[in-house]
């Protein structure tokens, strides 16, 4: 079995200090992708830099306290990769890649984006340069005889089920019809050629959602989104056997706004 989880730590210092450390040293995961790690390798306390029995890739932001994703690997990868060979977000800490045996696991920040501003203007550059290179990704890692798992959190919420209040998001950045259509197509056997794990474990649920905003009481409304994803060719997604979100019990034991989001898939 291989059991995969990926959550944006919102701030990997800070997580640190209110659950992460106990969360790594319980979880059963063999790979753990994070993102907005927001730190330098060196910043961060020696547990969670470099803890026992994980060998951990550090994908930092060129601009100090944004982004950044890391892998941490029960095993050594075969090879790592940092970035997807674009002039203008390789250096962002937005994507990071390992090869092991029979898979290619890669930690995903995708923009958030804000109607209106540069901020969305670069979350569309990035989508149109990622679909190709996650098509490129998939033919090679075939070539190889290895499946592709791309985690992280994507920043989109596809379809109506994947947040609460998608009337009142219609035209939020994270919901537009032209971001939610960039999806599909990922999600296209015929275009990108990824399956959606969560959504083929869970088909006929609300959510269930893996981020709630701080404000007011949306984890306790459950006022969420599902924008944290794994994201699988189809010979992997067809072993995909149980995905959960370890929701945390109650809103003070949270250490991010996000929550892990794992899934266990058979070995071939």
């Amino acid at each position: 079995m291989l059991t995969v989880t990926t959550v944006n730590v919102n701030g990997l210092r800070a997580a640190s200090k209110k659950g992460f450390v106990e969360w790594l040293r319980d979880t059963s995961a063999d790979v753990l992708c994070l993102q907005e790690v927001r730190a330098e390798p060196q910043q961060l306390p020696e547990e969670v830099r470099a803890p026992d029995g994980w060998h951990v890739v550090h994908a930092p932001a060129a601009a100090k306290g944004r982004a950044g994703v890391s892998l941490y690997t029960r095993r050594e990868p075969d090879r790592v990769q940092v970035g997807f060979g674009s002039a203008e977000f390789d250096g962002s800490g937005r994507y990071v890649e390992v090869e092991l045996p029979g898979v290619v696991v890669a930690s995903l920040y995708l923009p958030s984006g804000e109607v209106g501003t540069a901020r969305q203007e670069e979350k569309v550059r990035f989508m149109g340069e990622f679909l190709p290179y996650l098509k490129e990704l998939r033919e090679r890692a075939a070539a190889g005889g290895r499946d592709v798992l791309v985690c992280g959190d994507w920043n989109i919420a596809h379809q109506r089920a994947d947040l609460k209040n998608w009337r009142g998001n219609a035209k939020s950045s994270g919901f537009l019809p032209e971001e939610r259509e960039w999806l599909s197509r990922v999600l296209d056997a015929g275009d990108g050629g990824y399956v959606d794990v969560m959504r083929a474990l869970h088909p006929d649920v609300e959510g269930p959602y893996s981020w709630w905003s701080y404000r007011g009481r949306a984890f306790d409304n459950d006022t969420g989104w599902r924008i944290d994803y794994h994201f699988a060719t189809a010979g992997l997604a067809a072993r995909a056997v149980k995905g959960v979100v370890e929701r945390a019990a109650r809103h003070e034991e949270r250490w991010s706004d996000h929550a892990p989001v794992t899934v266990v898939y058979e070995s071939r």
